[in-house]
């Protein structure tokens, strides 16, 4: 902490819920050493409420216990193995130094920056849905290997340093109590998931060799080199061909599961592996629309429908999506073809009642969305809908009350159906790009250049 710039310091009090501090905090550039030395006279000038005052100074004091236990223990164990070298050996030392590890993970570690649409949804206190604690859960273990430098093996005390800081920044997210257990639980998992794969990493071979494998399996591909690696090692050993009441099980399965309110997503997941050569052939032969979404009902929910377009392409749609908003939106409301367009004319009216900058840029994004037909002189009705009735049959977006943060709607519609009600423009955007591909629908002609200046991004051509 000593080493952090004021920014770094500002993003620690944001992860913190003091975000309210930082305009004063950046006001006085107090860096990570300044933070530190903060006094209570100092702090009471910094901070106007009593409340904010007591926490920050909770928090810097226990930082410095934390700091004062670190060197501490480091003195002892220089000490101690300096006068007794021969008892202060072994496991000894071995425990020892792991504690002195730990500590300084603790004293170091804080809970990263989250991509934009997770914060978003994090500052408006909603629990967030299946695929967003996925991509949390990702974000955290890959942040995990950074400060564990490589490694794939935290150990207990680590995933509760992390799973602790996700929950002090965003308390909601403990369901009625259980939360802790529940996300150190999917953190293990999603360590584990991505250890199962490594062939090449000494640590990981080391502990295979110890600990063994589950016997009698294997980990084949419905379409080996198709997949992505992430969608690729979740398949258990299962035919590739599988025929009759086997099929009828697996579809009969995720009708039944999909009604219930809480579902099994990992089985979820393994049996959508398991059928994905019917539905693709379903899909291939032209199959109603109906019927597929009638047998595979989960293709309605976002996060299957990204997986099934990640099995086709190898592409997260979704990753993309939120960085070509993010690069494009400033020049696309900047463009003359879009000056006068009644949606512009919206945003500009509503950037005036905003001065939060993350509210100010995600109604750019949205904006960007909704304007990008009128951009390549496409026509908007085959692409998004406003407050309107859908009247197409191809993939299109319903949008209600655009630019109102507590009642803006999202919804994807084919062939005049609501397919899926979606939680901001960047999940909308990218289920529309999916939708077109996992349903090999094809793009009509007013709207084609639109897809395909998002789809040469998407898919880097």
């Amino acid at each position: 902490m000593e080493n952090w710039s004021v920014e770094q310091v500002c993003n620690w009090l944001r992860q913190r819920n003091l975000g309210q501090l930082v305009p004063k905090f950046r006001e006085e550039e107090v860096s990570g050493a300044a933070l530190l030395a903060l006094n209570d006279r100092m702090v009471q000038q910094l901070v106007k409420k009593i409340g904010h005052q007591a926490v920050l100074m909770d928090l810097i004091n226990k930082y410095q216990k934390q700091k004062s236990g670190l060197e501490s223990l480091t003195y002892c164990c220089e000490t101690a193995y300096s006068k007794f070298p021969e008892v202060i050996n072994g496991k000894n030392l071995k425990s020892c130094f792991a504690r002195y590890k730990t500590l300084q993970w603790m004293s170091s570690y804080s809970l990263p920056d989250l991509p934009y649409d997770v914060k978003c949804t994090l500052a408006e206190k909603k629990c967030p849905d299946h695929s967003m604690r996925i991509r949390i859960i990702e974000f955290l273990q890959a942040d995990m290997t950074k400060y564990l430098q490589g490694s794939l093996y935290p150990n207990s005390e680590q995933y509760n340093i992390v799973v602790n800081a996700l929950l002090q920044a965003y308390p909601f997210l403990d369901d009625d109590g259980n939360g802790f257990l529940l996300w150190k639980r999917a953190l293990k998992d999603r360590f584990k998931y991505v250890r199962r794969p490594i062939e090449d990493d000494e640590q990981v071979l080391r502990n295979k060799c110890k600990f063994g494998h589950r016997r009698g399996q294997t980990r084949k591909s419905l379409f080996a080199g198709n997949k992505p690696d992430d969608v690729q090692m979740q398949a258990e050993e299962e035919p590739v061909h599988l025929k009759g009441s086997a099929m009828d099980v697996h579809i009969t399965w995720l009708r039944q599961e999909y009604m219930k309110a809480q579902k099994n997503w990992k089985e979820v997941d393994d049996r959508m592996n398991m059928t994905i050569e019917i539905r693709r052939k379903m899909i291939s032969d032209k199959a109603p629309l109906k019927d597929i979404l009638r047998l595979f009902p989960f293709l309605r929910c976002p996060y299957q429908l990204f997986r099934e377009f990640q099995l086709l392409t190898r592409v997260d749609i979704y990753k993309k999506i939120v960085e070509i908003l993010e690069i494009y939106s400033e020049n696309i409301l900047s463009l003359y073809a879009v000056n006068n367009n009644p949606i512009n004319i919206m945003l500009q009216e509503n950037l005036k009642l905003h001065t939060e900058e993350d509210t100010r840029k995600y109604m750019k994004m949205m904006a960007a969305c909704l304007l990008l037909p009128d951009v390549f002189g496409d026509d908007s009705s085959l692409f998004v809908v406003v407050d309107d009735e859908v009247k197409m049959v191809t993939p299109v977006l319903k949008v209600k009350n655009p630019f109102n943060m507590n009642a803006c709607e999202f919804s994807l519609y084919i062939e005049r159906e609501e397919i899926t009600q979606l939680d901001d423009c960047t999940m909308a955007l990218a289920a529309l790009v999916a939708a077109f591909h996992v349903f090999d629908i094809p793009c009509p002609i007013r709207i084609h250049r639109t897809l395909n200046f998002l789809e040469s991004l998407v898919f880097e051509v």
